[in-house]
């Protein structure tokens, strides 16, 4: 009984993964917020926030438990089949929208090879009308390892379309630095003005130039050296100053460095932390952006149960808390709480 339910398991993760269009929820639901975690009744990680139309709109990864995850190794940990989409206009009452894009729906994503899902961390962006969702999934031939995909909408929770029927950023692409096969993951994008620029990378971080067209290169892939960097980074511009805010290598776990800039193309000077390891979370992932007035810090742990099932290393949960900035730019040490922003 116990193989027969394991196979049952196992076949509705395949089939989650599948390559047929995601097709949009009919049912949007709300909650209050009421604390952090933000959302609890899935377990949410990598969030991405983004504002349109007086609205702050919050993507995340869906983490979804699979019999055996919490032995599992690898990358195998976290199982990712879609990303999720929030809204709110006031931080207190939100709309759930669910799952906005699924690997599945690029044809070049491999969805059945690695058997769990490789739906990492993304980001949506609004240029000239237009919803431009990058994200992290697993290539197949001959797109080796993990790749950096565009989707493309004329709303900010979809239907998302893959923008390019290619990965905009493959393994071939990047020198196989400290982490070799998963460089290539996590992107953040910056609009600056006329210019747009998208940063990458687990042991590396990568930038370059996109094209106004947000779906092609514009210049060649350039190394941006900061210390600790291990993977996340997000970046913002306050007033003239560039900000490249990235997980960061400390102890056991990660924590958040930032770095500082005149210009986007450095030199970018070291801050030093934003905020400390996440709790129970061996991962930690930035997304900043100002709303209502305020500055923000999303990022996830890992201390919600849902159904008698604890957070872990693949089981996370986002939460938000304030950021406020000193009179020289530099922003101040953010403690992670409990009530998040009021």
């Amino acid at each position: 009984m116990k193989k027969n339910l394991f196979l049952i398991a196992l076949c509705a993760v395949v089939a989650s993964c599948n390559n047929t269009p995601q097709q949009q929820t009919s049912t949007e639901k709300t909650f209050e917020f009421t604390g952090n975690p933000i959302v609890k009744d899935k377990f949410t990680a990598d969030p991405a926030p983004m504002v349109s139309n007086g609205k702050l709109y919050l993507y995340v990864g869906h983490d979804e438990y699979y019999q055996g995850q919490d032995s599992a190794s690898g990358g195998k940990e976290f199982n990712i089949t879609e990303w999720l989409c929030y809204s709110t206009s006031d931080m207190k009452t939100w709309t759930d929208h669910g799952s906005v894009f699924r690997p599945g729906n690029f044809a070049w994503a491999d969805t059945i090879t690695p058997k769990v899902g490789t739906a990492w961390a993304a980001q949506a962006v609004e240029k000239n009308g237009k919803y431009y969702y990058f994200v992290t999934c697993q290539g197949q031939a001959p797109y080796s390892g993990y790749c950096v995909g565009v989707a493309v909408s004329d709303s900010p929770t979809g239907p998302f379309k893959d923008a390019i029927g290619k990965p905009l950023i493959c393994d071939t692409m990047t020198v196989n630095g400290p982490r070799g096969w998963w460089n290539d993951i996590d992107p953040t994008i910056l609009i600056d003005g006329e210019d747009n620029w998208l940063c990458w990378g687990n042991g590396t971080c990568f930038m370059a130039k996109l094209n106004p067209n947000m779906i092609e290169l514009a210049d060649s892939i350039m190394i941006v050296d900061v210390p600790k960097y291990t993977e996340g980074p997000w970046l913002h511009k306050k007033d003239s100053i560039y900000y490249l805010t990235y997980a960061s290598h400390g102890n056991m776990q990660e924590a958040i460095d930032y770095a500082t800039s005149n210009s986007i193309f450095g030199p970018w000077t070291p801050q030093g932390q934003l905020t400390g390891e996440a709790e129970n979370s061996f991962t930690i992932h930035p997304g900043i952006i100002e709303f209502n007035g305020k500055w923000l810090l999303f990022y996830h742990n890992a201390t919600l149960s849902i159904d008698g099932i604890n957070g872990a290393i693949g089981r996370r949960s986002v939460c938000v808390d304030e950021i406020k900035y000193n009179e020289d730019g530099t922003m101040q040490f953010v403690n992670q709480t409990k009530e998040g922003v009021k």
